[in-house]
């Protein structure tokens, strides 16, 4: 009998031994992809039943050259990668990791909004090339703020911003967000969080301004010329979610113009941004290389816990963080089992 297949798409800079170990034990043929063009996945996953997938796209068109597949696991917490609708259509399951990096990008966040503020990669400039305090302040006198007399403004209240403002608390002054999705009663909203039920008023309010929503179509390009003119002279923005978030040429117009003195951006429109893009060039944008993610220990939790809602679907039917559910539909795996083993 065949074994059901399995297929990494595209791993990225990410190991994905510990994942393709754990199926491989639990009965998968397990096949490592390196490619997000949907040709090179169809013809590696033509016979697949499980994908799991780093950036690659998943549209209509792929899912229909894969007829066997039944679970899409993505390595990351945001699943925009992958047409929901069509596979919900198709009757498949969709899984994400909503957990497995909560704390080291909510800390990269963090290390961004204090850089910003203390104005580290200036300084870190300045004594590269032989200056020093005068150098540091320069002509405009622009001297680091003080944090605790700054209001961290968070877009979106999920598991990272909640973790966000947790550690942020001690170091800024107020912390307030927005998010129309979490309950009103004290259940739902934490302490020590001030709510704000309009976007642009948060914004306004907002020393630092970070952004922790899924990429959607209501989120595309948000922040974009009106509501970065919202935003208080001298503020920065944090982008460590989506970098479709962001309208790039509204925010090198609100730097350019001073509105807004500086952001850090972990992610892009496209990554790698391309030699020529203006944002990998400007003096007030520091930049990570969708990096937020890793550390030592998220690393391997990105290939392994994909790989468990891949087992757990395969053994009782329902993967461990499912996005998409399309039960009653849904082929039981034994019988996706004796479909593959005919193959």
């Amino acid at each position: 009998m065949g074994q059901p297949v399995v297929v990494f798409t595209d791993t990225e800079d990410l190991d994905p031994e510990p994942g393709a170990r754990l199926l491989t034990d639990a009965g998968f043929d397990v096949r490592i992809g390196d490619s997000r063009d949907p040709d090179v996945i169809a013809a590696l996953a033509g016979d697949a039943v499980a994908l799991i997938v780093g950036y690659a796209r998943v549209d209509a068109a792929l899912l229909d050259r894969l007829p066997r597949l039944r679970i899409v696991a993505t390595m990351s917490a945001g699943y925009d990668m992958v047409d929901t609708e069509a596979a919900r259509r198709r009757g498949l399951w969709v899984a994400n990791l909503p957990d497995a990096a909560t704390e080291d990008v909510a800390v990269h966040a963090l290390a961004s909004a204090l850089s910003l503020v203390r104005r580290l990669p200036r300084a870190d400039a300045v004594v590269r090339s032989g200056g020093w305090n005068a150098d540091f302040i320069g002509a405009g006198g622009e001297l680091p703020r003080r944090a605790s007399d700054l209001t961290l403004g968070l877009v979106g209240l999920g598991r990272i911003a909640r973790c966000f403002a947790a550690l942020a608390a001690p170091v800024f002054g107020r912390i307030a967000a927005y998010d129309p999705h979490t309950g009103p009663g004290p259940e739902h909203w934490p302490a020590g969080i001030d709510r704000y039920d309009d976007l642009g008023a948060l914004v306004a309010a907002s020393d630092v301004l970070s952004l922790h929503v899924p990429l959607t179509p209501a989120t595309h390009a948000m922040v974009g010329a009106e509501l970065l003119g919202r935003m208080r002279p001298g503020a920065f923005l944090i982008n460590v979610a989506r970098g479709e978030l962001v309208d790039p040429a509204a925010l090198l117009a609100a730097l350019d113009s001073g509105r807004i003195a500086g952001a850090a951006l972990d992610v892009f429109p496209v990554e790698p941004p391309p030699a020529d893009d203006p944002l990998r060039g400007h003096p007030r944008i520091q930049l990570s290389p969708h990096s937020a993610f890793l550390s030592d220990t998220s690393r391997r939790a990105y290939v392994r816990k994909p790989a468990e809602n891949v087992i757990a679907w395969l053994r009782t039917g329902r993967p461990l963080t499912p996005v998409v559910d399309p039960t009653p539909t849904t082929a039981e795996p034994a019988a996706v089992l004796a479909e593959g083993a005919t193959a």
